[in-house]
């Protein structure tokens, strides 16, 4: 049993532990060791290894398929954009789509006469809160202004007031606010501050002017035109000629910005009407192909009678 012997003996001055066991158990131990399990597990990697690198380099593109495998398409309106419950997006329709199989001619031409009206609000609105400062001035002094000042309804705080806001809605109009349908809110937002900058340059370049004349020095003159758009439409001779009798009652100052303002609302305007144009020529359309079909309604007739077709 010389395996006892090994365990209850002292351990020799020797750098093998296994000398002092019993070469059976020694025998055994060598040919069921991990470590040359692991070592030869190693040495077939690395044949397979090395076996599959000219399959690799003749196929690059069969790898790059398998480690990134095509995802599902889903829509925006999905959370999961990894493809996630794709099965349940297939037949996904949005609802603004479905909304507008379903409407009617008239509701139709109502949008688009909505979204015109809008932009006027839209534009109000914007031009009220770049003149927030001048509005509270107003306010404040209609509560806690000066005598004088409250005996006149504090009509400087008014005029201030008024001022901005028209010129404010003047830059918001020229330089083309809400006029394109479905644009990125951070783009109306930056045009916005763009119209509060030329307006706070505008103030800057007639306290500049004034200075000037009061010290007797040649008035500086400054250019607040706006470029027009690439492409823009020109507007009817007897249409501009009212646009210039209109422009000949304001200030020199403010005519360059009135002009531009002017002629930024037609061309919305004139998009408007292409719209309405082009609805009409649908329903012209869907007309004669009920009229060709036999499915004509009372409304089709009617509609014939009074100049349709």
């Amino acid at each position: 049993m010389g395996w006892l012997e090994g365990w209850f003996s002292s351990p020799p001055p020797s750098s093998d532990p296994l000398k002092s066991i019993d070469p059976q158990l020694r025998e055994f131990l060598k040919r069921e060791s991990p470590v040359k399990i692991q070592q030869q597990q190693e040495k077939d990697g690395q044949e397979a290894a090395r076996a599959a690198l000219p399959t690799q380099a003749t196929q690059p593109g069969a790898e790059a398929t398998s480690t990134e495998p095509a995802r599902p398409k889903v829509p925006k309106e999905s959370l999961f954009q990894d493809g996630r419950y794709a099965h349940l997006w297939k037949t996904y329709r949005p609802y603004a789509e479905i909304e507008a199989e379903t409407k009617t001619d008239h509701e139709k031409l109502m949008d688009v006469l909505d979204g015109y009206k809008q932009r006027k609000h839209n534009i109000g609105r914007a031009a009220l809160e770049n003149c927030a400062i001048q509005q509270e001035e107003w306010v404040n002094c209609m509560k806690r202004g000066d005598w004088e000042d409250r005996m006149q309804m504090c009509r400087k705080q008014v005029q201030k007031f008024e001022r901005c806001y028209t010129m404010q809605t003047r830059f918001l109009k020229a330089l083309g606010y809400q006029s394109v349908y479905d644009r990125p809110a951070q783009m109306e937002e930056d045009i916005q501050m763009h119209a509060d900058a030329l307006y706070n340059r505008m103030i800057e370049q007639e306290k500049a002017i004034e200075a000037a004349k009061a010290e007797g020095l040649p008035v500086p003159k400054f250019d607040l035109s706006i470029p027009e758009p690439a492409g823009a439409l020109k507007p009817r001779p007897d249409l501009e000629e009212s646009w210039q009798e209109k422009l000949k009652d304001l200030p020199e100052e403010d005519r360059a910005v009135e002009k531009a303002a002017m002629l930024a609302d037609f061309q919305v305007k004139a998009a408007v009407a292409k719209d309405v144009q082009q609805l009409w020529d649908e329903q012209e359309k869907e007309r004669e192909k009920r009229k060709a079909e036999g499915k004509a309604t009372i409304t089709d007739r009617i509609s014939g009678l009074f100049g349709g077709k």
